[in-house]
């Protein structure tokens, strides 16, 4: 497969990817409230057998919106592959924000926070710089010495 193809191929997993993104972001409540509960009565335990309090929900939430962008910046990256780490960040961000956005004008029962916009613009900094990573460990060694 050419680069064009492959570029192809990933602007539409990219597009695909914005289906389960969207019902993830616009869920008329928030998709951890059924198990919030079991996810606080885990944190207690662990907490009580050593795990540092900083381990608590808002980490938990942090780390789960980084990982939910960190795909996003990983195919865009590699279905843009001349856009840079920070415009695909740019990307994230934008994203994001119109996330939260629609949010807090549509939807009561979630919650807009800038600290979201925060953590899903970073995962998809850390997608895009992955994907990098991935790219030029995969160009053949001949090409590596003389972009160098």
């Amino acid at each position: 497969m050419n680069g064009f193809h492959q570029q192809r191929f990933w602007k539409l997993i990219l597009v695909a990817m914005f289906i389960p993104l969207a019902f993830i972001a616009f869920w008329p409540t928030p998709v951890d409230q059924p198990i919030d509960g079991q996810i606080a009565d885990v944190l207690s335990l662990l907490h009580r057998h050593g795990l540092p309090l900083w381990f608590d929900y808002a980490f938990i939430e942090a780390f789960a919106n980084i990982l939910l962008f960190l795909p996003l910046g990983f195919v865009t990256r590699l279905a843009f592959p001349f856009k840079r780490w920070w415009q695909i960040g740019a990307f994230g961000l934008l994203v994001s924000g119109c996330i939260e956005l629609g949010q807090l004008l549509f939807l009561h029962n979630r919650f807009a926070s800038p600290s979201d916009i925060v953590t899903n613009t970073a995962g998809a900094v850390m997608g895009a710089l992955l994907a990098s990573l991935v790219v030029k460990a995969k160009r053949p060694a001949a090409f590596r010495q003389r972009a160098s």
